[in-house]
């Protein structure tokens, strides 16, 4: 009886976040989940029962405080949610808006097996926001310096979550950023429409505020290398991420018109080539676009493609099921327009007697037995062989570590993928006093995963600052 009275409290209604429609947003660069109001938020939020053993918190990799938080948006004190938050977590509105909570936290959340988990993520940004919308950002109080100088490597999720923590207990924290604007992978991979780079700038901003010193333009291996660094630094984290963009090695990958992801992305976030002539990134315009690859990456570059006026089309090897893009990100593909061409491979590209790229041919696949990811193989079909019509490909299979640091650090000891080889736990490598995480030592991965990495490495580097 008792139990059948628990059942009926439970409320398993998930409150939907507001979003943009398909109609308009598919040509505009505006962000396209408009976010929750108040209401909704403690509406959402006092649907969590506050279970004595909390699965959403083994879920996240920066271990926050799930259950506290969200405590705190159901009795209104939204000041009080953001201070938890930020006590694990310096990257709040990003981390709302593109990590794959379905997949950490909300997968294992208690009310999954009623069918109801809570949206955790949107919790989490909805506390971002309205901290942004109050007008002043709370600091922590920060202990009395240590003395200790640390040296971080790359401005991206990893290397950023390894600096929050560091500058709060007292370190002397300096971050180098290759690139002109700082946020690796937030700045130039996610596009506008679903990471504003307005929001990097003011996440990136508060650690400034807790005294980080970045320094933008400076390409470690090139500028200077890790081991004079090290002469000037008590220890090191490198976190330059993976920018070495993979192709498939197939005919006509040199012609022009056949993009990396990376180049293409970068173009367009980075270098704000959606804004030309506003913003001097001078884009050819594409009426027929192939996106090759099935993940999150690839579903940035087509819906990129279609704001800027392109029919795009998705070309992935295996079915919908076996994509490994958030359903959420498939899903708004969908509605927008994009086509997908699943069970189809690429296997050459043919140009025009200038070079351009004009068509595409493929050929299409049945699924065979599981491989080592789980995921059943493609198998080609023969004789299913086609061409089509297409003006610009993007290649979206995929990224290695850039080779510049390994390539200048003898010491480091490097794995075949050319990845930095680090201990899972600590981020350890073989150089001493030298920490490692993010897509440098996983390969391309998400964006928690490398704020989880950093968040070991800083702990690890913190006792031994404090032991020497």
């Amino acid at each position: 009886m008792a139990e059948e009275k628990t059942k009926k409290k439970l409320d398993l209604n998930r409150r939907e976040m507001p979003k943009q429609v398909a109609e308009v947003r598919a040509h505009n660069f505006s962000e396209v989940a408009l976010g929750y109001t108040e209401e909704l938020a403690v509406a959402e939020a006092k649907r969590c029962i506050l279970c004595k053993k909390p699965g959403c918190v083994a879920g996240c990799p920066v271990e926050i405080d799930i259950p506290k938080f969200i405590n705190c948006i159901a009795e209104g004190d939204f000041a009080q949610g953001i201070r938890t938050l930020k006590e694990k977590n310096c990257l709040p509105a990003i981390c709302g808006r593109v990590c794959p909570q379905e997949e950490q936290c909300e997968k294992t959340c208690t009310l999954v097996k009623k069918g109801g988990q809570i949206a955790i993520g949107r919790l989490e940004r909805f506390l971002a926001d309205w901290e942004a919308a109050q007008g002043k950002i709370e600091l922590p109080e920060i202990p009395p310096p240590t003395g200790k100088k640390v040296v971080i490597v790359g401005g991206g999720p990893a290397g950023l979550t390894v600096a929050g923590d560091l500058i709060k207990l007292g370190h002397q924290v300096t971050i180098y950023e290759a690139l002109h604007r700082m946020g690796g992978v937030l700045m130039y991979g996610i596009p506008e429409f679903r990471l504003p780079k307005a929001i990097v700038d003011r996440e990136v901003d508060y650690l400034r505020k807790l005294g980080v010193k970045i320094v933008t333009d400076f390409v470690v291996g090139k500028t200077r290398t890790v081991e004079s660094l090290l002469q000037e630094f008590d220890a090191m984290f490198i976190g330059s991420g993976a920018g070495l963009p993979w192709f498939m090695n197939i005919p006509g990958e040199n012609l022009c018109a056949v993009y990396s992801a990376n180049e293409y992305l970068t173009r367009m976030n980075l270098m704000k080539g959606f804004r030309f002539p506003e913003f001097e990134t001078p884009i050819k315009e594409h009426k027929n676009v192939a996106v090759v690859g099935g993940g999150n990456v690839a579903m940035d570059c087509a819906r990129t493609a279609l704001r800027l006026g392109a029919k795009v089309w998705i070309v992935y090897r295996r079915s919908r099921q076996e994509m490994p893009a958030r359903l959420e990100e498939i899903e708004n593909a969908e509605e927008e327009g994009i086509i997908f061409d699943y069970l189809t491979l690429p296997i050459a590209y043919y140009g025009d007697r200038d070079g351009w790229v004009r068509e595409i041919e493929c050929l299409k696949m049945e699924l065979g037995e599981p491989d080592a990811s789980g995921r059943r193989s493609p198998v080609p079909i023969k004789g299913s062989e086609y061409r089509q019509p297409m003006d610009a490909v993007v290649c979206a299979i995929g990224n290695s570590p850039n080779p510049l640091i390994p390539d200048t650090t003898p010491a480091l000891q490097i794995g075949k993928k050319g990845n930095v080889v680090a201990e899972e736990t600590t981020g350890k490598t073989s150089m001493a006093r030298v920490w490692a995480g993010g897509d440098v030592v996983t390969g391309a991965a998400t964006v928690i995963l490398a704020m989880g990495a950093g968040r070991k490495a800083a702990r690890s580097m913190h006792e031994f600052l404090m032991s020497v």
